[in-house]
C-alpha cells in the first residue's frame, strides 16, 4: 500500500490540476498509508491533510517512531520496560504495532518513514473521541511545534452493513433469543485462528454454557492470523474443523455461520450482550456504538495495542491469559466468557462501555465536541478561521 502510494504521485498530479481547474478545491485528504502523496498538493499549492482510522495511541506511537528509532538499539520486544507515551497507556515492547517487531524488515522501515512524513500534514483528523483516550487527547490536541494539530472526530463508524450481503439467518435466531444473552464471536474481515486455537475456542465456548454467535472460518494452517484479509470467504468449509458433535451439542445455544456476519446489525440486537473479537478499531468503535462490552482477543496489526488500551486504560473488555504455548486454552475461554456475561467484573465493563456509548454519541451531535471539532477543520478550509 505504500509503495503504490509512492508511485501515484504523478497520476494524483494530473488528477489535483483537473480538480483545480474545475472546482474549488480546498484541501487534499490521505490515509495513515498514503503520507507520500503529500508531494502532489504540496506542489500545487494545497492544503494537505490526513485521515487517520485508528486511534491516537497508535498515533502518537508513528509520531514518535523516528526519535524511537534513532535512540533504541534493540528490538522493541527486549525492552527492559513498556514504553510510556505522553498521555497513552504503557504498552509493553512485545505488544506493540505487529511491523515495528522486527526493525530489519522493509515493513518497519515504510512505517519509521510514514511517521517522519506524518509531520508534513497541516491536521491530522482521528477516528477517534475524548472519552475514549482522554490523556492522549488532552495532549495531541495542545499545540506542539513541529508537529500536526490533530483533530478527534470520531466515533465514525457503518450504520449499514455491505450490499448484497445476506444475513437475515443470524438476525432471525437473534430475534428468538433472550435479550441481553448472547455472546457474539467474530474476529472480523481478516482474521483466522490456527487449528489448534480454533477447536479450543469451540470447547471453550461450549463449556462456558453461554449462547453464542460464531462467525467461523477455516484455520489458517501456517499460522498467519491476516490469512483471510483480502477476502472476507473462509478458504475452506469451516464447519470441517470444528471437534466432532461440536454443533449439534450446541445448536439449542449457539449458531455458528461460515464467513461473514451483519456485523452492525448483530452489534445493535437487543439479544447481544457481548463481543469477542480481535481488536480491530473499526470492530471496537462499532461496539462502543452500541454499548457492548469486549472480550479482546488480538490477532494482527495495531490490534495487540489495541487489546492493552481497552484493558488497561479504557477498562471496556476483558482480555484472557495465552499460555506459553501461545494458546488459549479452553478452561480459561470459558472463564472469561462467563465473567464478561454474568460476573462482577463484567458488569463493570458493561457499565464502562455505556458511558463511553453516551460519551460517543454525544460528541457527535451538534454541540458536541468531535462535531465541533470536524466544523472547526471545515472552517479552516472555507477559509473561515
Amino acid at each position: 500500500m505504500s509503495v503504490s502510494a509512492a508511485r501515484s504521485v504523478p497520476a494524483l498530479l494530473d488528477v489535483l490540476r483537473d480538480l483545480q481547474s474545475s472546482t474549488n478545491l480546498v484541501a487534499f485528504v490521505t490515509d495513515l498509508f498514503g503520507a507520500d502523496t503529500f508531494d502532489a498538493p504540496k506542489q500545487l499549492g494545497i492544503p494537505h491533510y490526513m485521515f487517520f482510522p485508528s486511534n491516537l495511541s497508535l498515533l502518537s506511537l508513528l509520531l514518535h517512531l523516528p526519535t524511537l528509532d534513532a535512540t533504541t538499539s534493540c528490538e522493541y520486544r527486549d525492552l527492559p520496560g513498556p514504553l510510556e507515551l505522553p498521555g497513552c497507556v504503557p504498552i509493553p515492547g512485545k505488544d506493540l504495532l505487529h511491523p515495528l517487531q522486527d526493525r530489519s524488515n522493509e515493513c518497519y522501515k515504510w512505517m519509521v518513514h510514514h511517521g517522519r512524513r506524518y509531520r508534513e500534514a497541516e491536521g491530522i483528523l482521528v477516528n477517534t473521541f475524548d472519552a475514549m483516550e482522554p490523556g492522549a487527547a488532552k495532549i495531541l490536541r495542545e499545540k506542539e511545534p513541529g508537529r500536526p494539530p490533530v483533530y478527534p472526530i470520531g466515533p465514525l463508524i457503518q450504520t449499514v452493513s455491505p450490499a448484497g450481503l445476506e444475513g437475515s439467518e443470524c438476525l432471525k435466531w437473534l430475534d428468538v433469543q433472550p435479550r441481553g444473552s448472547v455472546l457474539f464471536v467474530s474476529f472480523g474481515s481478516g482474521g483466522t485462528l490456527p487449528k489448534a486455537q480454533l477447536w479450543e475456542l469451540a470447547l471453550g465456548l461450549e463449556m462456558s454454557g453461554q449462547r453464542f454467535l460464531w462467525v467461523a472460518r477455516s484455520p489458517s494452517d501456517s499460522g498467519e492470523t491476516s490469512g483471510s484479509y483480502f477476502s472476507a470467504q473462509s478458504k475452506g468449509d469451516p464447519f470441517g474443523y470444528l471437534p466432532e458433535g461440536f454443533v449439534p451439542r450446541t445448536k439449542d445455544r449457539g449458531l455458528v455461520v461460515p464467513s461473514w456476519a451483519p456485523q452492525i446489525q448483530v452489534l445493535a440486537h437487543g439479544a447481544t450482550a457481548g463481543f469477542l473479537m480481535h481488536c480491530g478499531w473499526n470492530s471496537t468503535l462499532e461496539s462502543v456504538v452500541n454499548g457492548v462490552p469486549m472480550i479482546a482477543w488480538p490477532l494482527y496489526a495495531e490490534q495487540r495495542q489495541n487489546a492493552v488500551m481497552l484493558v488497561k486504560g479504557v477498562k471496556a473488555a476483558l482480555r484472557p491469559k495465552e499460555g506459553e504455548d501461545g494458546l488459549v486454552r479452553r478452561e480459561e475461554i470459558a472463564r472469561v466468557v462467563k465473567e464478561l456475561m454474568e460476573g462482577e467484573e463484567g458488569k463493570r465493563v458493561r457499565s464502562r462501555v455505556k458511558e463511553l456509548q453516551e460519551a460517543g454519541i454525544k460528541g457527535l451531535e451538534e454541540d458536541g465536541l468531535a462535531y465541533k471539532t470536524l466544523k472547526e477543520v471545515a472552517n479552516k478550509w472555507k477559509g473561515l478561521n
